[in-house]
């Protein structure tokens, strides 16, 4: 794996501790925990499908590993835009970074779209 590779990996790792530690302060209530999981459970799947893509047999494997990735960020979007409006806060910070390495994943599977 590259620098660059190894440092968006980092970034994706961050940004999933971020969400934890977010969890850790909010409310609990049924929906913060029903957030939680699918969040928690969205944004990891991001670092571990960029993993996969890393070590893929072909071409073809690295952009669908990649493609997974990109679905998974653009849903991490989704539940942060929700967490944002249900518990009436904002956490510009953490909604930044997931918006940042969808466009990043999005440029890079992008020319591969047929």
């Amino acid at each position: 794996m590259n620098q660059r590779s190894e440092e968006f990996k980092n970034r994706v790792i961050g940004l999933t501790l971020s969400i934890i530690k977010l969890f850790k302060k909010l409310p609990r209530n049924l929906e913060n925990q029903v957030f939680a999981k699918q969040i928690i459970r969205s944004s990891s799947s991001i670092g571990a499908n960029y993993q996969e893509a890393q070590v893929a047999y072909s071409h073809k494997e690295f952009i669908q590993k990649l493609n997974i990735a990109l679905k998974e960020a653009n849903e991490t979007v989704y539940w942060i835009e929700l967490i944002e409006k249900s518990n009436d806060i904002k956490i510009n910070t953490i909604k930044n970074e997931s918006v940042e390495i969808t466009k990043i994943l999005m440029s890079i599977t992008k020319p591969h779209l047929k």
